[in-house]
């Protein structure tokens, strides 16, 4: 069963958190869902592109979270380009972040191209950050 209802219910709590893209196929009690996606976020948070002062959480590089019965969590994500420089730790960043969730199982992290990365899937922090007004 995939069931978003508890990241809409931790956006409209905490409204600094957007978790549209987390899904859950989880068993787990929904108090406990919502927590994990919560710190899941907030971990994201701290990934910041080398080269981009914005963490890639509001950059829209996130394209999707899945936490699952056993506690493993899907990460669906993207670059800005194919050819970014950090190609090869960002992924690694991503799932060690995730990792360093209390409760979290196996994270697997998958980098994809399609759809590709636009500046519209930004969250209007990162454009404030970036002065994309």
């Amino acid at each position: 069963m995939t069931d978003t209802a508890e990241a809409k219910n931790l956006e409209a709590k905490n409204p600094e958190v957007k978790t549209a893209n987390m899904e859950t196929h989880s068993a787990l009690p929904p108090e406990e869902t919502e927590r994990l996606a919560g710190e899941i976020v907030s971990a994201l948070k701290t990934v910041f592109d080398p080269e981009i002062p914005a963490d890639i959480y509001e950059l829209g590089l996130i394209y999707k979270v899945e936490i699952k019965d056993d506690r493993s969590v899907d990460v669906l994500m993207t670059l800005t380009t194919p050819n970014c420089p950090a190609a090869g730790e960002l992924p690694t960043m991503v799932e060690n972040a995730v990792a360093s969730v209390p409760g979290v199982g196996l994270v697997n992290v998958n980098l994809v191209w399609d759809p590709a990365w636009t500046p519209d899937r930004m969250t209007d922090e990162a454009r404030l950050v970036l002065n994309m007004w």
